[in-house]
């Protein structure tokens, strides 16, 4: 299964799938109605932001470390610098959630339920409880294990970095490491640091013990070849 084939299994009763994508953004949306042109808008003006503030900053883009506050940064700059140093990552690590869930927040207003996943990291609004599949690479347990979420939980941000799939930085080998919190930003932060600490079986108990230290944070999952971790208040369920 390629880095984007998983998205062919999403789906969800009443919503309507879309697609906006501008660049290196690439969202898969469902909501109540077809907000393809109001998404798009959305994705533009944070977009725009954000690179008036690398360019302005180019050292944003590649630090691997905490940005310092900046009270005068645009409101997902200032996401994704809190995100950051919550998790002790550069803000980057955060920009897919942050704008999953600037984006999500945002269609709330237009759609009673919302999903956007923005390259495997997820912003949900639910109505009714839904299941959130592990997509893990070649490991033996991908899309064989699910997340149980309820609308209760939500809004909240589930976000997943690997150390074996798709494009983004991870100093880790983990197949998959899952993160719930109620900041979308936070979750993508935190599942990228989660990553980074695990490299071999017996890094996935002292990987998941530092997650709890965050705070907001409320659950964490990793998969590494035919091992599993979990921590917080994840309810898992067999696929």
């Amino acid at each position: 299964m390629s880095s984007r084939s998983y998205r062919t299994l999403m789906a969800r009763a009443a919503l309507i799938p879309f697609r906006v994508q501008v660049q290196q953004t690439d969202l898969l949306i469902l909501a109540t109605a077809d907000l393809t042109a109001q998404a798009l808008t959305l994705v533009l003006e944070e977009r725009r932001r954000l690179e008036w503030y690398i360019a302005c900053h180019p050292e944003f883009a590649t630090t691997l470390t905490p940005w310092p506050e900046d009270p005068l940064a645009p409101p997902l700059v200032q996401k994704m610098i809190r995100a950051g140093a919550v998790a002790g990552v550069g803000p980057m690590a955060a920009v897919a959630g942050a704008i999953a869930e600037a984006v999500g927040s945002q269609l709330q207003l237009l759609s009673r339920e919302i999903i956007v996943e923005n390259g495997g990291d997820i912003y949900l609004a639910l109505q009714e409880p839904a299941t959130v599949a592990l997509y893990a690479g070649h490991s033996p347990l991908s899309l064989k294990v699910g997340l149980r979420l309820t609308p209760e939980q939500t809004p909240l941000g589930v976000c997943t970095s690997s150390g074996t799939i798709g494009h983004s930085l991870s100093l880790g080998r983990a197949d998959a490491a899952c993160v719930l919190a109620p900041s979308a930003a936070l979750a993508d932060a935190a599942a990228t640091a989660l990553g980074n600490r695990v490299r071999r079986p017996a890094d996935i108990q002292p990987a998941l013990e530092w997650l709890a230290t965050l705070p907001e944070v409320l659950g964490g999952v990793v998969i590494l070849g035919d091992k599993l971790g979990a921590w917080g208040a994840v309810e898992l369920t067999p696929l």
